[in-house]
Formats: C-alpha cells, sequence, structure tokens
C-alpha cells in the first residue's frame, strides 16, 4: 500500500527506511506496523533511517520518540540514521532531545549497537585527542 512505509527484517532487527514525505496519517501507521512487527517476529532493535527527510516538524520528532518508547517496553533498541544536521537542529530547537532514542551515522554502525545489545557485550571505544574512534590493540592493551 502507498501510504506505508516497508518495515523489513534483517536478522534479529527491523529495518524501516523513511523514503517518502512522511504525513502525519503515515507516520501514526508506522507506528502502529512496528509495534506489530517488533511482536510477530521477536525483533530485539529498529533502525530507522530518516536520511531521505529534510524536514522533521515537531509531529514527527515525537512519533520517533514515542515509536522508541515502544519499542523499548517491547524490549527491542531503537537507533535512528542518517539524521541530517538542519533536522538534529530543529529537533533541538523544538526541545525534542529525543532521549529514548539511540542514533549512528551509519545503518552499519546502528546494526553494531543493536548485535552488541543483542549479544550483552559491552562495547567500550577509545578515542584519540581529537575525538576519533581508535582501534584497540590485539593484545588487548588500551
Amino acid at each position: 500500500m502507498a501510504d506505508r512505509v516497508p518495515v523489513l527484517r534483517i536478522g534479529d532487527a527491523l529495518l524501516v527506511s523513511i523514503q517518502i514525505d512522511l504525513q502525519d496519517h503515515i507516520a501514526v501507521q508506522l507506528q502502529e506496523d512496528l509495534a506489530e512487527r517488533i511482536v510477530e517476529t521477536g525483533a530485539r532493535g529498529v533502525v530507522i533511517d530518516i536520511s531521505a527527510l529534510e524536514i522533521v516538524d515537531s509531529f514527527i520528532g515525537r512519533m520517533l520518540s514515542s515509536i522508541a518508547g515502544i519499542s523499548k517496553v517491547l524490549d527491542a533498541e531503537t537507533v535512528v540514521v542518517g539524521m541530517r544536521p538542519a533536522v538534529a537542529i530543529t529537533l533541538v530547537e523544538l526541545g525534542l532531545y529525543l532521549e529514548d532514542v539511540r542514533t549512528a551515522l551509519t545503518v552499519e554502525r546502528a546494526f553494531a549497537i543493536i548485535a552488541d545489545r543483542s549479544t550483552g557485550a559491552a562495547v567500550l571505544t577509545k578515542l584519540d585527542g581529537a575525538g576519533h574512534d581508535v582501534a584497540p590493540s590485539d593484545d588487548g592493551s588500551p
């Protein structure tokens, strides 16, 4: 159906790539579809790619937060990827900090976050002086 955002299962996670103008009724339908899919698949995470969205209003921001809250109650973590700088600035200006929503720069990082959660692995990231990830040494030393 044209008024639905596809929800794809990839391993233990669901992937939602929003490639259409996310009108309010479509966002509400997405929230319902995701809740149903989490329950029926037992998904441990939800990755929402919003890289195609140029504008996010307060309603859509609240819907992302609501989706994350619903997912959390259903034992799945939500990770939003592809947020444009203008969207991030708009959300903060609107006072929407999306507290239950994890973010990642890429879909690969989002799936890594979910995989780490699923396996119970702790992720420790060492940063260099400029704030960039530094690969751990092979001998396990910092």
